[in-house]
């Protein structure tokens, strides 16, 4: 298993559902300071993991990404469960001004992701198996005023991932899409709670099910699958004024 990202809180709860009798890569960028993700990795092996492997990866630097996806097949062999946990929330001001913060936001959050999206595609249909978790969020249903950078990131990213779940029936190779709506976390720290937000635990379980049950999509909590059903609908003058 692999988490790309892992620092991520939702991430590391993921890992900690499968860790018992696996091998763990977390892959996240280095810090100057200290063991690189030594924290995490007890965490994992509090959890059960046989083998904890630790990996240098910047997502942002999308021309290492097949060289740091050989170094984890060469360390591990074959991939069972690719967790793609990497992102920003990014400043939705700063970024209507900032044109190289609203670049930032999507380059991470959609570039970089299709980027190990596809990577990974080609190394699991050789072979023959594997899991793909991928993290959309409602945010990219409908762009809100709100936040509508980091969510036509998560929308073009919702797309990129349903197709290639498609693209990948029948190799033997299981893509799950995941739409969380808010989630209480350090990304989200300082702000208030949205309607049926949930924390990187109840994520973590929603996905460890999907995962069990080979489920495509997923939405957590489940209310938000209907309650879009229904916002897709209201009007753009009333849309426009709906808080994040």
């Amino acid at each position: 298993m692999v988490i790309f990202g892992g620092r991520s809180e939702i991430g590391l709860e993921v890992a900690a559902r499968l860790a018992p009798g696996r091998t763990v890569v977390l892959a996240a960028r280095a810090r100057a300071e200290g063991a690189p993700l030594a924290d995490e990795a007890d965490q994992v092996r509090a959890a059960g993991a046989e083998r904890v492997i630790t990996i240098d990866f910047d997502a942002d630097d999308i021309s290492r990404h097949g060289e740091v996806l050989n170094q984890i097949v060469d360390e591990v062999g074959l991939i069972g469960v690719s967790v793609l946990a990497f992102g920003i929330l990014g400043d939705q001001g700063r970024a209507e001004a900032d044109a190289e913060h609203a670049v930032q936001i999507v380059h991470t959050d959609y570039v970089a992701q299709i980027s190990l999206l596809t990577h990974l595609a080609v190394a699991l249909r050789a072979q023959g198996s594997g899991h793909i978790v991928v993290f959309s969020s409602v945010a990219g249903m409908r762009a809100r005023r709100a936040n509508y950078v980091y969510g036509s990131a998560k929308a073009g990213l919702d797309a990129f991932a349903s197709g290639l779940g498609d693209a990948l029936y029948g190799s033997g190779v299981h893509l799950l899409l995941v739409r969380p709506g808010f989630v209480i976390g350090r990304m989200t720290e300082g702000m208030d709670p949205a309607p049926l937000s949930s924390t990187p635990p109840q994520v973590a379980d929603a996905v460890h099910k999907s995962i069990l049950r080979r489920r495509g999509r997923v939405w957590v909590p489940n209310a938000l699958r209907l309650l879009f059903a229904v916002l897709r609908y209201v009007p753009q003058p009333i849309w426009r004024r709906m808080p994040r």
